[in-house]
């Protein structure tokens, strides 16, 4: 059974950022979960309009973050602040960051991980909009293409989607497959 990699996402997500890294998951081997708080389909936001739908395979009331090994957390400036609004969105990413388990986040998704209180003491990266944000709650924040500390994974933008996506697949490798 091929280990699981929870994607968090609802309207708005950066196109590039969930598609790219699913599809070289997919290929290494993973299976790649969309969840979201909507049923059926989310739209992503590709740069500078409305992008295409993606299926959403499990809602956030039937996810547990037991049933993954990693969660990815893709960007947009749309996404993360709607599901920061989403308390359940929010206790999966704080389950997921204290079981350990591989939580990578790019562009405007440590936002999440800023809700989850997940960043203290941590060095991370993200877009520059939300780097204070990050600071603020007490993370040390860098310009980075992609930072791993420890569990977290975070990067800056699309461009940084291959990196992101390798430093992911290294760690789920190391991740003990449940049962």
């Amino acid at each position: 059974m091929p280990k699981r990699v929870m994607i968090l996402a609802t309207d708005g997500f950066e196109q590039s950022e969930l598609e790219k890294p699913r599809a070289m998951l997919d290929e290494a081997g993973f299976e790649t979960i969309v969840v979201s708080p909507q049923e059926d389909r989310i739209r992503g936001w590709d740069e500078t309009d409305w992008g295409r739908t993606v299926k959403v395979d499990l809602t956030l009331d039937e996810a547990e973050a037991g049933d993954f090994q990693a969660l990815l957390l893709p960007g947009g400036q749309i996404n993360p602040d709607k599901l920061r609004m989403e308390d359940k969105a929010v206790d999966l990413v704080r389950a997921f960051c204290k079981a350990g388990k591989p939580v990578a986040a790019i562009c405007h998704g440590p936002w999440l991980l800023v809700e989850a209180d997940a960043v203290r003491g941590r060095t991370v990266t993200s877009w520059p909009s939300i780097r204070t944000d990050l600071k603020n709650a007490g993370a040390n924040v860098v310009d980075r293409q992609v930072v791993v500390d420890g569990n977290l994974i975070t990067s800056r933008k699309p461009g940084d989607i291959p990196a992101f996506t390798d430093a992911l697949i290294t760690a789920l490798e190391t991740v003990q497959q449940p049962g």
